[in-house]
């Protein structure tokens, strides 16, 4: 009998575990023995659910077109085989050159968008459908003698324990599973009581309430022309929907000529009144290049650094390892600074470099140092200010915060779209380095379960809202929307109510001002939970014990000393207090991504990677000759699953 692999999810996590899975047989498999593997995903294969061609194509990614790919390169240090292929805009280039045999430019717009296209050009998400589906045609084109692939166009809804386990599908099929590689992407939960309070409080009184999910899954017809909505987070969920309102109303956005751009309304467009916790949207996205040479990475924080904290243990994230992060993204920035725009410093890269090395970044010292180097203020990195540019307004007129907000992302965007600010690209090739860095650390034992559950939660949204916000032109129409009257910003500090038959909005931006709506939006995805899960597969296995949601438990001695910290909510210990922190996501060995049991073991052939997993990665595909964590994890899974196979094959002929 041939041994099968059954990858749940067929988007680009999934397709990025075949296309590992398909490099590295040939050393795992001999000549002669067959591999199956089943891909799973009742979405098209390839771009899966987020990335399908069955969309709006007024929605674009969030990363330019030369700066996507899912091809491994030479800056990749796996241990599998590097397998190039062509980025997104590489890949759109060949097939209008006619470069790709059997690739032709699609019909109708999105061929219209793919001659067009520019490296610096933000696609379409139906143009990356395209590419995706390319993608996975490539590896199917390409796979060893060893494997064959089968495509199921269905959902998994459960497993037998067997040898080998047997996957149930919606409709009646079952397929043997010598592996199971959950690659689902991001997964839909049943309402938290909050959530459930306020679908009932929109049920008793005729209004519309939109849980957290996909954008682009929600019925947004609902929403009448004319009607006041109250909308919770400011990220690209919620730039999705400004622009399936607006723009996908009918609106148009016109130039004024200056950069600006003026809103002509089709009258169906609703009211959006917006806050979020940090109170703004994300930070565009960057449309330049580096002046300066790439900053060298890692400097402060790297693999020494991490091994230390790994060995000392008890490790808070926010003290311990915070100011080696904010020092290393500092080095990326002033680096830009000093080589692009020497103008805007005084003396030279060497000597300031000498006495940064030297200095720990919350002193003195440091700020007298930059301060004595780079004379704007505006020149100078604050943290602080980035993750909380709100923290001192509280404004008693609605009217001033729109003009403390609209100044605010003005500022933004010229930061990230005017190359004499290219020091923003240069931190970002900092958070980008110092993202793998905490991965890795995460990965351990070493941070304390309070930290583990919160500070690497607040670290994601951080590093999300610098890294991972909508293209300028977003914002621009943002600024356009808020002019109009029909985005109205409401601060920091969101709170949202259910009170006397309506929704009601406050925030700690506003004092004394209060908005009622009866329609509430969600913007967001909803909150990682395993035991909340609608997913049948994810559920069954929970069930069953086979997979655990990590709990982090946190015990205190009497006299309030911190005692014990534990992975595993099982182990306790007489005469402490105790403090549970759940995380909602699946517990996962970090360095092959088995799924951990009820009972803290790893699994020896079942797996799971993404979003959901307690290992947070960066998306499926990433920037080229980045050494991108996502490809380093798709391969370690993938070898560990052939070593899997590889070892049943070897028990099979001993016996």
């Amino acid at each position: 009998m041939p041994r099968s692999v059954v990858i749940v999810g067929g988007g680009p996590r999934g397709t990025g575990v075949l296309e590992r899975l398909a490099a590295s047989a040939p050393e795992f498999l001999p000549p002669g023995e067959v591999l199956d593997v089943h891909l799973v995903d009742p979405y098209p294969q390839g771009a899966g659910r987020i990335w399908r061609e069955d969309q709006s194509a007024l929605l674009w990614m969030n990363s330019m077109a030369a700066d996507v790919t899912m091809f491994t390169d030479d800056s990749v240090r796996c241990d599998g085989p590097i397998v190039p292929g062509p980025s997104l805009y590489e890949w759109a280039v060949a097939v209008r050159d006619g470069e790709l045999d059997g690739e032709t430019v699609p019909d109708g717009p999105v061929g219209d968008e793919l001659r067009a296209l520019g490296p610096a050009t933000f696609a379409t998400r139906r143009l990356q459908s395209h590419y995706l589906d390319f993608v996975l045609r490539r590896v199917l084109a390409t796979l060893p003698p060893q494997v064959r692939v089968h495509r199921h166009g269905t959902r998994a809804v459960g497993l037998r324990r067997g040898t080998p386990d047997t996957v149930f599908l919606e409709g009646g099929g079952e397929l043997p599973a010598d592996v199971l590689v959950l690659a689902s992407g991001h997964l839909d939960a049943a309402p938290t009581e909050d959530e459930a309070a306020l679908a009932a409080h929109a049920d008793a009184h005729g209004l519309r309430y939109f849980p957290p999910e996909q954008t682009t899954d929600s019925d947004l017809d609902r929403i009448p022309a004319g009607d006041t909505v109250i909308a919770r987070g400011m990220g690209l969920a919620f730039i999705d929907l400004v622009v399936l309102l607006f723009e996908g109303r009918g609106g148009r956005f016109r130039d004024r000529g200056d950069g600006a751009l003026d809103y002509e309304p089709s009258g169906r467009e609703p009211v959006v009144h917006v806050g979020s916790g940090r109170g703004v949207p994300y930070h565009a996205k960057t449309e330049y290049a580096l002046r300066g040479p790439r900053p060298p990475l890692p400097r402060f924080l790297g693999p020494d650094e991490i091994a230390a904290f790994v060995r000392r243990g008890d490790v808070d994230l926010r003290r311990d390892v915070w100011p080696l992060m904010a020092k290393e993204v500092g080095w990326a920035y002033y680096h830009e600074l000093f080589a692009g725009h020497p103008d805007r410093v005084r003396g030279v890269w060497d000597d300031f470099a000498l006495r940064f090395a030297e200095l720990d970044w919350y002193t003195p010292a440091m700020w007298e140092l930059v301060a004595g180097f780079v004379p704007d203020p505006a020149d100078r990195l604050d943290f602080e200010r980035m993750d909380r540019p709100l923290a001192d307004v509280c404004e008693s007129d609605l009217a001033r915060l729109q003009e403390r907000l609209r100044s605010y992302v003005l500022d933004d965007l010229e930061r990230h779209v005017d190359d004499r600010y290219t020091a923003e690209l240069g931190a970002f090739v900092g958070l980008l380095s110092v993202f793998a860095q905490v991965a890795e650390l995460a990965g351990t034992t070493a941070l304390t379960p309070r930290s583990r559950a919160q500070d690497l939660a607040w670290w994601q949204n951080f590093f999300s809202s610098l890294a991972s916000g909508p293209p300028g032109p977003r914002l621009r129409q943002l600024l356009a929307l808020s002019r109009a009257g029909y985005v109205v910003f409401l601060g920091a500090g969101l709170r949202v109510e259910p009170v006397d038959g309506v929704f009601r909005a406050t925030s700690a931006s506003l004092d004394g001002v209060a908005v009622t709506a009866q329609t509430f939006v969600e913007a967001r995805l909803s909150s990682p939970s395993v035991s909340r899960s609608d997913d049948p597969m994810l559920a069954g296995l929970h069930a069953e014990g086979l997979l655990d949601e990590e709990t982090l438990r946190e015990e205190h001695t009497d006299d309030g000393g911190q005692a014990v910290h534990a992975a595993d909510a099982a182990v306790a210990h007489s005469g402490a207090s105790v403090t549970l922190h759940n995380t909602g996501l699946v517990r996962v060995r970090s360095s092959d991504f088995r799924l951990v049991d009820a009972q803290g073991r790893p699994d020896p052939c079942r797996f799971a990677i993404g979003p959901h997993t307690n290992v947070r990665l960066p998306g499926a595909f990433t920037r080229p000759n980045t050494n991108a964590l996502s490809f380093r994890a798709n391969d370690a899974l993938a070898r560990a699953a052939l070593d899997v196979l590889a070892a049943e094959l070897t028990s099979r002929r001993s016996a």
